[in-house]
């Protein structure tokens, strides 16, 4: 698979403090981080950070081994069980420390019709849209530059005509239409932080799914990116299916977001189910065949996703077995331990698409870099610098250490 894409394929100029090139000397290029985002529900760290739950240092020690990307809880019914008293201070406290560990935090969801705030229901629907577009602007502004990423509405191709239960957000949706609701918390965490990546994201992949972003985009919506959830608990998609749906929904020319995928490494969960927590098990164990199945699957699919340039980050919704439907969709057992695919996607993430050499700059200080997009340390016998190496890299300035 062509992989220049994700690289940084130039000659490149380095330069002392003073703009003179740094002449035939050997610097060595170390990667620190990546620019892609490979991404893992960052849920566990709001225990050991925000409750000092020192059960969870392990799990959370792990995930920094692969992960550089976090998906944060703000489900208003579980932010904001009481109206006025969101629980900021554990997300905040969680947030700045994934930053101070280098990693991006997204925020899942602003507006959602499921988990919702029970208290909403008691307001007309014109109150329901105003607070609603209140705690946009709460989140957004308040998380601004801690978090800069925002799934803004989830699973809206379904919203209007979710019958399961009575609930505000539906109530809303039902009675504006998807492209009218869409476009109103968009246009409000826009103006709220403009910088902010926004996404549209849902779990259904058909031509409802293509349809709605269409009319999104034509109504001036502004959406950065759209996601792509992929939980494949009653099997893996495939190759064929993955491709497919990359076909798709490339043809909108935005970034692409694998928001939440999940896959499975014990029984499959039987294709009769619709909705996938309406399978509820007393046990779903792991075992030894279905760990090596999720290995390949995983390696295939994220194979497949890396290779394509719109694609732009991918994240696996459990990072430990059971916190789902009681799923063994982790890259780490009950027991903390690592899975095959743990070690795996590890090899890939630090090893194959991973960046360490020596090159040797010329009489201009010109030297060939061929490096894999992101953070890098890049020191000679007496010069260094700290740099990120990406599209718009031309030149890089050493300092002395």
């Amino acid at each position: 698979m062509d992989l220049s894409h994700r690289k940084v394929i130039r000659k490149v100029r380095f330069t002392d403090e003073s703009g003179n090139p740094v002449q035939k000397q050997r610097l060595n290029i170390r990667q620190t981080g990546h620019e892609f985002l490979f991404g893992c529900g960052g849920f566990d760290f709001i225990p050991y950070v925000a409750g000092g739950n020192e059960a969870y240092k392990e799990i959370t020690e792990s995930w920094l081994e692969i992960f550089n990307y976090a998906t944060l809880p703000f489900y208003w019914g579980n932010y904001e069980p009481v109206e006025g008293q969101p629980n900021k201070d554990a997300l905040m406290k969680t947030a700045l420390y994934l930053k101070d560990k280098g990693v991006k935090t997204k925020g899942h969801p602003l507006c959602w019709h499921t988990v919702c705030a029970d208290w909403l229901m008691k307001y007309d629907n014109a109150t329901i849209m105003q607070k609603q577009l209140d705690r946009i602007d709460r989140e957004v502004s308040g998380f601004k530059g801690v978090i800069d990423m925002w799934d803004v509405i989830n699973e809206v191709v379904i919203m209007p005509i979710f019958d399961k239960y009575d609930n505000a957000v539906t109530r809303i949706c039902k009675e504006k239409g998807r492209v009218r609701l869409i476009k109103e918390v968009f246009d409000k965490a826009h103006s709220c932080n403009p910088e902010a990546v926004l996404l549209l994201n849902d779990f259904n992949t058909s031509i409802n799914y293509e349809i709605l972003i269409d009319g999104c985009l034509n109504a001036g919506v502004p959406i950065s990116a759209i996601g792509i959830q992929s939980h494949q608990h009653q099997g893996y998609w495939g190759k064929d299916k993955l491709l497919e749906v990359l076909e798709r929904f490339e043809s909108f020319g935005l970034p692409i977001h694998f928001t939440e995928n999940t896959l499975i490494s014990g029984e499959i969960m039987p294709a009769h189910i619709v909705d996938l927590n309406d399978w509820q098990v007393d046990e779903w164990p792991s075992t030894e065949e279905g760990e090596a199945r999720q290995a390949r699957e995983i390696e295939e699919m994220y194979r497949i996703l890396f290779s394509h340039p719109l694609v732009q980050a991918i994240t696996t919704w459990d990072y430990k077995d059971g916190a789902w439907l009681k799923a063994p969709s982790g890259f780490i057992r009950l027991d903390n331990s690592r899975k095959p695919s743990y070690e795996m996607l590890k090899k890939l993430v630090k090893e194959e698409w991973w960046t360490e050499t020596n090159v040797q700059t010329d009489e201009n200080g010109y030297a060939d870099i061929d490096a894999f997009k992101g953070n890098y340390s890049i020191k000679g016998d007496t010069l260094g610098a700290e740099v990120s190496l990406n599209d718009d890299t031309r030149s890089v300035v050493l300092s002395k250490i």
